[in-house]
């Protein structure tokens, strides 16, 4: 493995791209039929690459794409001129002229941002979609349930806007489903209270996200989900629905035996003298640290696999390298592999487990992996 240079690979992802069309397929056969299939890709697809991931899900047949925000969607468009594209993030007032040119879906929230909107559609004459986000109680992007009629009312008037969605958001469908049960009930009320049956079908109507498949509702309205984390093989929380998906994994993180070296006991380990070996050690100093995404806060408590074995971190994790405990490997040599994250020799070390030892979330440690880190693809469109 080298890079595009030719220089050997130091620390590299690894992306199963025909994992992912697996995964967005079992989780098809586990929804409703009608139900159509919002795939998250923003973050540069949850640090897998979007060019990539993108083209993979376009082929496995997404319905719609949901990014962040006007850069993401610029991105987007380099891949597709025409595959729909939901903006999940408010457009600033001056980027609002910009959206006729990439032909997205934009997600409106106040009969403001519907007026300026109109305006800058009107003036490129070109008429564009939107999602009205309802507030439910996650305090973000939204209008408050309890006041969304004059919104709904403002997109029915605008001249060069459709409206194309509804959706709100869950703030914790994973943790408090009493409390996502209320949610839905408030979004149910503020859609009967100001969108008549007649015509939803036509309409992307959404609130669940891979955190709250568990609670979907098979009747009513609902005829869409938003997909991120599972869809790349992580599953936010376990449960029955869920339990039907037995998503595949689309993401490792690999780095590389940089130098083996014997140390004393007391020898105190890494930059700020944080751990202090109480016997004599075999350490490995693995070529990849903060630098590459491995969090600091993995120091002394991270695992990684080296020839099958866990092997503890020791010390703090350093902008370009960090130290494992392998004194219980004799044979561990420099150019080894290390996992950080995936499997080897029989050996795993999830993407949930990684997180939970640097007290992070899935979310978070994929989108820190940093561009240092060159994303390899082991299996092309079509495989």
């Amino acid at each position: 493995m080298s890079t595009p240079s030719g220089l050997p690979l130091r620390c590299w992802a690894e992306i199963d791209l025909a994992a992912l069309e697996r995964n967005l397929r079992l989780i098809r056969a586990a929804l409703p039929a009608h139900m159509r299939y919002v795939a998250v890709v923003k973050a540069d697809a949850y640090g897998h690459g979007l060019p990539q991931v993108a083209a993979r899900l376009m082929h496995a047949g997404a319905d719609l794409f949901a990014v962040a925000n006007l850069a993401e969607a610029a991105a987007l468009r380099e891949i597709t001129p025409d595959w729909p594209i939901l903006l999940l993030g408010p457009l600033l007032p001056d980027e609002m002229r910009f959206a006729p040119d990439y032909d997205v879906a934009v997600t409106v929230s106040s009969a403001e941002e519907v007026e300026r909107l109109d305006r800058a559609a009107a003036a490129a004459r070109r008429h564009l979609d939107v999602h009205l986000k309802i507030d439910t109680g996650m305090g973000r992007a939204g209008v408050w349930h309890e006041e969304a009629g004059p919104v709904f009312e403002a997109v029915r008037c605008a001249a060069y806007l459709r409206l194309a969605g509804v959706f709100t958001h869950f703030s914790s469908p994973d943790e408090d489903p009493a409390f996502t049960a209320e949610q839905r009930r408030r979004f149910l009320a503020a859609l009967d209270a100001h969108h008549p049956a007649a015509g939803r079908e036509a309409l992307f109507i959404h609130a669940d996200n891979s955190a709250g498949l568990e609670t979907i509702e098979r009747a009513g309205p609902f005829n869409a989900v938003r997909v991120g984390l599972l869809q790349f093989g992580v599953v936010p929380k376990p449960g029955a629905l869920l339990a039907e998906v037995p998503a595949e994994p689309v993401f490792s993180f690999r780095t590389r035996v940089g130098l083996v070296k014997a140390l004393p006991a007391g020898t105190r380990i890494s930059y700020g003298g944080t751990h202090t070996l109480a016997r004599p050690s075999r350490v490995a100093v693995l070529t990849a640290g903060y630098g590459d995404g491995i969090p600091r806060a993995a120091s002394n408590r991270g695992l990684v696999l080296v020839r099958g074995r866990h092997c503890p971190i020791l010390g703090r994790v350093t902008m370009d390298q960090t130290i494992v405990d392998v004194t219980d490997l004799p044979d561990v040599r420099a150019g080894d592999e290390a996992v950080l994250v995936g499997r080897q020799l029989g050996a795993e070390i999830p993407l949930t487990e990684f997180s939970r030892h640097a007290d992070t979330i899935p979310w978070e440690t994929l989108c820190s992996v940093t561009k240092r880190v060159p994303r390899l693809y082991r299996t092309p469109l079509g495989a």
